[in-house]
């Protein structure tokens, strides 16, 4: 018999289940921000001193050119950049990185020093006629194109505040009376499009006919990349980002690729111009605009493109001034480093002897013609090199450990800091193109089905003695400056005894070293993270899915349901075949969720006779049960009370502050 009920089994169930992380969409996204002064980092061993002056002496540290080439065409900057929210909380604080100034500390990797310091210059800049970059204003650039009548913005940075802020800016010392005419978003991260409704509002756009371009696959791929597995990534952002750690010459200095990301508010507005092959022109406000289509190269929907009027390259996030991921730290599917290398060349054919300037959405221009050939052809080889060495020595039989450990750069790409491992590494981009061809096993069947960490951790401390004796012979490594092993065995040592006070401690301060040595800024903001945690506790992760909810009224239904079936309890769900309607009368849709097998699957068809349970909703009511504004008791359902309230006890709410350095 079917009856009206309330939903109060929602409660506990579905919230959680929907509570998809979008936040970390494409770079991590909105992590913790804990600035305290972390008082128990350690100081620099002279070990550590003396690898980062190895590194200083190998590197023409004191060239000027970059630091010239980051200031040129400055003509505004607010040497008080500090960002809020209506309710006071900060969204961007620049002031906190002023520390970053003179000779590096030894507490910091001197090449990532350099480009920390680099990353510092913000404000307004004038590229070339007509193209002016707001940078410094969030972890990416604000592009804007004059156009005969208006402006184009080009990539409007994560947030609405940061977005709003630069274009506030810009407003001030360059717009005039001119509106915004088109925005051009060059991928899927939410770095280059979160931030739009900080310059112009899905309502201003609609009614101003402001043209709105993007890659072929954009809205699916930025409202659902990563989408299923948020969760952890934005766990794993908290490490990739050094959203815990202090501003600070032993904590947070830059990501290399920026300085961090921006925490506010983002948002998304569907494209009106799809770009979907290469050599597609546009005319926008008088501007003919030439794109390269480069989908599956540093995002899964991207575009570079050429104004041949103004002789000026955008290359997106193509290239940029570091060797970038081909895995990213937080967790991603990997990158295809033979089809990022082929569009670099394709751009280098098209465009390298017309372009007079190359504009990116990290970092500052590239200005000349032999300087852009150069960079162009450095950053085509680079990935290529990694990719084709990486096979060469896989196919000699060797493992991704045994290829990071070799493989390095020849002096004619490694000596260029714009192909550094500021953001991306040689070692991890190498294990990137392995698992790209061979996925994770390395042939060796000891590898193929070990014990799980904690359970092997405890035989490896016994064998080697008990726990006293290993941290005996790991303090003797780390006096030794063997870093590297130290913290392979102390982590055995950790996760058989989670409580060994003196096996954290020194975990700790060995990651403080290696951290301090890392010239990857996420490198050394995972090590520091870890550190922080071992000596505090887990740090877990911060999102307000009320930010989002501009991008998340753009995710499909059936993505949501498709989270759904990630939180599902596979064990228990076998013990039950239920069947639910989700009925949108706002979209005139139905959803039928279905258990089976321990497996939710979900159809988009007319309600199903023989449900157990029908909840009737709105799309906005959605939205809101999810951001919190509105209860699940609001909702009205049909049907059984009891299976539906089985069918949500079986979805598991995702753990944001699952521990990583400890089991």
């Amino acid at each position: 018999m079917h009856h009206s009920t309330r939903a109060s089994a929602l409660v506990p169930a579905l919230a959680p289940a929907l509570a998809i992380t979008l936040a970390v969409i494409g770079i991590g996204g909105h992590v913790t921000s804990a600035l305290a002064q972390n008082a128990t980092a350690t100081p620099a061993t002279p070990s550590t001193q003396q690898a980062n002056a190895a590194i200083a002496a190998q590197l023409p540290l004191d060239d000027r050119g970059d630091f010239e080439a980051a200031e040129r065409g400055l003509i505004a900057r607010d040497d008080n950049l500090v960002i809020k929210e209506d309710n006071g909380a900060t969204v961007w604080d620049m002031p906190a990185y002023d520390f970053i100034e003179g000779q590096a500390p030894d507490t910091v990797n001197p090449s990532l020093w350099r480009q920390a310091k680099l990353n510092n210059k913000h404000g307004l800049y004038k590229v070339t006629d007509r193209i002016y970059q707001l940078r410094g204003y969030d972890l990416s650039n604000m592009s804007l194109i004059e156009g005969d009548t208006g402006w184009i913005v080009v990539d409007p940075l994560i947030t609405a505040e940061t977005a709003g802020a630069a274009w506030q800016m810009a407003k001030e010392h360059i717009v005039g009376d001119k509106p915004i005419v088109a925005v051009i978003f060059t991928h899927s991260h939410v770095d280059h499009f979160g931030g739009i409704e900080g310059v112009v509002s899905a309502e201003q756009a609609k009614k101003n006919g402001v043209r709105i371009i993007a890659p072929k696959g954009f809205m699916e791929e930025s409202t659902s990349e990563n989408l299923l597995a948020g969760p952890a990534m934005g766990r794993r952002a908290t490490y990739m980002f050094g959203g815990a750690l202090e501003r600070s010459p032993r904590g947070h200095v830059g990501s290399g690729l920026g300085k961090a990301p921006a925490q506010g508010h983002f948002s998304i507005l569907a494209p009106t111009d799809e770009i979907d092959h290469t050599g597609q022109t546009l005319t926008v406000d008088g501007l003919e605009f030439e794109f390269q289509y480069t989908p599956e190269s540093e995002a899964p929907a991207e575009l570079t493109f050429y104004l041949p009027r103004l002789k000026a390259f955008c290359g997106a996030e193509l290239v940029s001034r570091n060797l970038h991921n081909l895995y990213t730290l937080r967790g991603a599917k990997v990158r295809d480093a033979l089809k990022w290398s082929g569009y670099i060349d394709e751009a280098l054919q098209m465009y390298g002897d017309r372009a007079e300037v190359v504009f990116n959405s990290h970092h500052w221009p590239i200005w000349g013609h032999n300087e852009i050939v150069d960079y162009l052809k450095t950053q085509r080889d680079t990935y290529k090199y990694i990719h084709d060495q990486t096979l060469r020595m896989a196919n000699a039989g060797m493992t991704p450990r045994e290829i990071a450990e070799q493989i390095t750069l020849p002096d004619s790409l490694a000596q260029s800091f714009h192909n550094r491992g500021y953001y991306g590494t040689v070692s991890h981009d190498s294990k990137a193109v392995y698992q790209w061809y061979f996925g994770w096993f390395d042939g060796n069947p000891a590898n193929l089905n070990p014990l799980p960490p904690a359970e092997s951790a405890k035989k490896y401390v016994a064998f080697m003695g008990g726990a006293d004796a290993v941290v005996d012979k790991a303090r003797t490594s780390f006096d030794a400056g063997e870093y590297r092993w130290t913290a392979e065995v102390l982590n055995h040592v950790v996760f058989a005894e989670p409580d060994n006070t003196r096996a954290k401690q020194l975990l700790a301060r060995t990651y403080d070293q290696l951290g301090y040595r890392a010239e990857s800024g996420p490198w050394r903001d995972f090590y520091l993270t870890g550190a922080k945690e071992l000596r505090e506790g887990a740090q877990g992760t911060s999102l307000d899915l009320r930010k989002g909810i501009g991008l998340l009224r753009q995710v499909p239904i059936a993505r949501f349901f498709d989270a759904m079936a990630a939180r599902l309890n596979g064990p228990e769900a076998a013990k039950h075949d239920l069947t639910i309607n989700f009925d949108f009368s706002d979209l005139g849709e139905n959803h039928v969720l279905q258990i089976e097998n321990g497996v939710l699957h979900h159809w988009q068809r007319p309600a199903a006779d023989d449900a157990n349970a029908t909840v009737h909703l709105t799309h906005p009511a959605l939205l809101a049960l999810i951001g919190g504004q509105l209860s699940p008791k609001q909702l009205k359902v049909d049907g059984d009370r009891a299976s539906l309230g089985r069918f949500f006890s079986l979805l598991e709410a995702p753990d944001r502050g699952f521990a990583i350095v400890t089991p």
